[in-house]
C-alpha cells in the first residue's frame, strides 16, 4: 500500500467514523484491508481501494469501516465500574425511580455485547426486586456484523474465560461445541440497534447509565466534545456516564464531573 492510498483511506474512514488512523498503522491496516478485498473476491488492496475512489457500493463502504475499527470486549471489562454500578450506583437509582420503576440503560459502541450483557447478568444475579420493573438495556455499534454476532450470543472458550466468573457462565449460557452461547431469557433482556456515535443519533430515552468506554480514545477532540456533549443530554440528570480507564472528560468542556469516591471512570452532570 502506496503512502498516497494510505492517507486515503484514513480520510475515507475518518469521514465516516471519526476513527482516526495515525501514522504507523500502515502494517495493520493494509492487514485488514487485505482481508475485506479478499471477501469482496479482489485481487489486491489496491483494487480495493479503487473501488473506493470511484462509487463504491455500500456494501464496500462498510465493509472498510468496519474492518478498520477495533471490537476488542470482554465480560465485566476492567472490574471496578461493574462492582460501583453493584455497590453504589444501583441501589442509589432504584431509591430514586422507585416510583416510577423505570431504568434506562446504554451500551454505546458496544461490540459483540458482553458489556450489555455483563449489565443484564448483574441485574439478574444481585438485584431480584428489579424483576417487576421496566428495565431497558439498548446496546449499540455502527458495525452490522459485530451486532449480528451480540445478538446471537455465542462466545467462545477464550470469550467466556476472560471475565467471567464460572458460576455464571454455568447458571445462564449452555455449551455449543467448544464454544457457549448465552441464554435467550438474557440474550431478550438487551436491545441492539446499530448506531454510528459520530452521525445524526435517532431518538433515544432518557438514560440513567451510559457506558461510553473505549472509544472516545479513537476520536479526535472536536469529535470527543460533540459526543460527550450529545450524551450529556440525554443523561437524567443524577444518572451516570462510564468511560474507560484511559479516557477523561478533563479539559474537553463538557458539562461532566468525575466521582472520585466511585472507582471506575464514572461521571455525573456538573450541577
Amino acid at each position: 500500500m502506496s503512502p498516497d492510498e494510505f492517507a486515503f483511506v484514513c480520510r475515507f474512514v475518518r469521514e465516516r467514523s471519526a476513527l482516526v488512523l495515525e501514522p504507523g498503522k500502515e502494517y495493520l491496516v493494509e492487514a485488514r484491508l487485505t482481508s475485506v478485498a479478499r471477501a469482496l473476491h479482489l485481487n489486491s488492496v489496491s483494487e480495493l481501494i479503487g473501488r473506493l475512489r470511484g462509487a463504491p457500493s455500500q456494501e464496500v463502504r462498510t465493509r472498510v469501516v468496519e474492518a478498520m475499527v477495533t471490537t476488542e470486549t470482554s465480560f465485566y471489562r476492567d472490574a471496578h465500574p461493574f462492582e460501583s454500578l453493584r455497590t453504589a450506583v444501583l441501589p442509589e437509582l432504584i431509591t430514586r425511580r422507585a416510583a416510577a420503576r423505570r431504568l434506562n440503560v446504554w451500551s454505546a459502541a458496544c461490540s459483540t455485547g458482553q458489556e450489555a450483557y455483563s449489565f443484564a447478568l448483574m441485574v439478574r444475579e444481585h438485584f431480584p426486586e428489579l424483576g417487576g420493573w421496566d428495565v431497558k438495556v439498548l446496546a449499540t455499534d455502527l458495525s452490522g456484523e459485530v451486532l449480528a454476532k451480540a445478538r446471537e450470543g455465542k462466545y467462545s472458550q477464550l470469550d467466556a474465560n476472560r471475565g467471567l466468573p464460572a458460576a455464571l457462565l454455568v447458571k445462564h449460557f449452555r455449551q455449543q461445541g467448544t464454544g457457549w452461547q448465552l441464554n435467550e431469557n438474557v440474550r431478550r433482556a438487551v436491545e441492539f440497534r446499530e448506531l454510528n456515535l459520530v452521525r445524526p443519533w435517532p431518538v433515544l430515552p432518557k438514560m440513567d447509565v451510559v457506558f461510553l468506554r473505549n472509544v472516545l480514545i479513537y476520536f479526535d477532540v472536536e469529535t470527543k466534545k460533540s459526543v460527550l456533549n450529545r450524551a450529556a443530554r440525554l443523561l437524567n440528570p443524577d444518572g451516570y456516564l462510564i468511560l474507560g480507564g484511559a479516557e477523561t472528560t478533563l479539559n474537553l468542556d463538557t458539562p461532566f464531573r468525575r466521582v472520585d469516591a466511585l472507582k471506575g471512570g464514572l461521571y455525573q452532570l456538573t450541577s
